[in-house]
């Protein structure tokens, strides 16, 4: 079986340029995927209009989008096992960490509240979701994720941010959450990137694969 990679962080921390460069790196050995799957599963197309006010107050409701979001991924589970039982890394931008660090934060709980072990409890023992074998947080200032989601929102037709990436003190509140499960190990063991300065991708994919 492969090695289940998950690079969690901030909207604008820079997750799909590594998730680029690593797969540069391993090359054939790799397969890579993306949660929310807003083009291709149902209940991430709804949360996607949730999170633009097209749903009525279903955007306001913590464990309802959480739920929606955990969906995705049960769904999802399947492909995954098949693409870890054919590649060496399974490379993921976005998992189940981040169902838990942005709720955590909607409900200003931190990493050992309620939500937390909730979101574990449905996406791992429920929905038997793979679990990551190691997961990578990019930790960037919240002004420089929010500079690079601006930019991206000015140059990238459709980007516009949604509910979540525009409220910045949910993506401060988010990001300490994040810092706290990466310091529990929280389902895996947890390697913090500074997403602020370069990333040798080289070195990296090796320290992956040993």
């Amino acid at each position: 079986m492969g090695r289940l990679i998950v690079i969690e962080g901030l909207d604008g921390a820079g997750k799909r340029t590594l998730v680029d460069a690593l797969s540069e790196e391993f090359g054939a050995r790799v397969a890579r995927f993306a949660f929310p799957r807003y083009d291709d599963d149902v209940h991430a197309e709804l949360a996607r209009d949730a999170l633009y006010g097209r749903l009525g107050d279903l955007g306001s409701s913590v464990h309802g989008m959480a739920v929606l979001f955990a969906l995705d991924r049960r769904a999802a589970a399947p492909v995954l096992r098949d693409a870890l039982a054919a590649h060496d890394v399974v490379l993921v931008d976005r998992y189940v960490a981040s169902n838990a660090a942005y709720n955590a934060a909607r409900l200003h709980q931190d990493a050992d509240g309620e939500v937390v072990a909730w979101v574990r409890e449905l996406e791992v023992e429920r929905f038997g979701i793979p679990v990551p074998d190691r997961q990578l947080y990019l930790s960037v200032p919240r002004a420089v994720a929010a500079g690079r989601a601006e930019h991206r929102e000015r140059t990238e037709p459709g980007r516009e941010r949604d509910a979540y990436e525009s409220d910045g003190g949910l993506q401060e509140r988010t990001g300490t959450v994040y810092a706290q499960l990466a310091a529990a190990s929280w389902l895996s063991p947890w390697t913090v990137l500074d997403g602020s300065a370069p990333i040798d991708s080289v070195a990296l994919a090796a320290q992956l694969l040993g």
